[in-house]
């Protein structure tokens, strides 16, 4: 079962855990909701419309109200250490936390006593805490932003408020901060790094980019990359291999983006209306997803 952490921008919003569906525009975890704008909520509701395709079953929650103070952070922290050694999750997604290396150390440890051993993503906040915490290697996929990227490639860097201005401002040069992450042990197994083209990669170097189609007006959209992080989980706990699972998802979000017909006032629901369509434009519901494209997809040195 797939897993996913994160918080809703909501102070009165309590540590709930449980399976997530989406009612009109909002994603639902008992009886509990938060409307889909951006954040986790966009990330949940992605990753329910992809597991709907692929027939999955249900995706499961462990979410927290927090405004940025950090209280509601620590206390689903604290939840998470106690309660997920008992869980049974084959993937387990990571996304906006307040950074905290202490707790992601003692949710880390809890999550090495999980039997089976779930595949680890993490994106936004965890993502910082886990680089912050010299653990990154620890997980399978990473899915940062330029900006995250700048943060994970300064290996001086303690919190990414302090990510040096040569680097930060080096975004453009996407291949090289890459490859800066592996060299200093601040990236997971593989990458994929979302922006106007989306980079898939590993310790080895550059997999595969995915740059088409590109629509204009989604880049004033929040919460596409949100998304993009959402239907890469799912297609992980399809079975799929993470390198190709990242591939394949940059392709469904952009071609998801581009079926919404986007304007500048299009909002990230429209676009995860869009995601079965997508999914059915690149080969059908099957997890593999194999037309006559993707049956000779090379990724690096590995074929698919």
């Amino acid at each position: 079962m797939l897993g996913i952490v994160g918080t809703v921008p909501d102070p009165d919003f309590p540590v709930v855990e449980g399976k997530v569906s989406v009612n009109g525009e909002s994603v639902c975890i008992g009886a509990f909701s938060a409307p889909v704008n951006r954040g986790t909520p966009a990330l949940l509701a992605a990753s329910v419309a992809a597991a709907g395709v692929m027939g999955l079953g249900e995706v499961w929650a462990f979410l927290v109200g927090d405004l940025g103070t950090g209280s509601g952070s620590r206390s689903l922290y604290s939840y998470l250490e106690k309660n997920l050694p008992s869980r049974n999750l084959s993937v387990l997604l990571f996304h906006y936390l307040q950074p905290d290396v202490d707790w992601h150390n003692k949710v880390l440890f809890a999550v090495q006593e999980m039997n089976p051993r779930p595949v680890l993503i993490a994106d936004a906040g965890f993502m910082y805490a886990a680089k912050m915490s010299g653990q990154a290697t620890d997980y399978d996929l990473f899915t940062p932003d330029a900006g995250e990227l700048a943060f994970l490639a300064d290996e001086q860097a303690p919190h990414p408020f302090y990510t040096r201005g040569f680097i930060l401002h080096d975004k453009t040069k996407i291949p090289e901060l890459i490859a800066r992450a592996y060299e200093h042990e601040n990236a997971a197994k593989y990458l994929l790094v979302k922006g106007k083209k989306d980079y898939i990669a590993s310790r080895d170097g550059i997999l595969a980019e995915v740059d088409k189609p590109w629509e204009e007006a989604l880049e004033c959209i929040g919460g596409t990359g949100d998304t993009l992080s959402g239907i890469a989980a799912a297609l992980v706990e399809s079975g799929m291999a993470v390198p190709k699972a990242a591939y394949l998802s940059a392709r469904v979000n952009r071609l998801a983006g581009s079926l919404a017909r986007p304007t500048p006032a299009t909002q990230v629901l429209e676009i995860i209306r869009a995601i079965p369509g997508a999914f059915k434009k690149l080969g059908g519901a099957h997890p593999e997803m194999r037309d006559g494209h993707e049956r000779s997809l090379q990724i690096g040195n590995e074929a698919f």
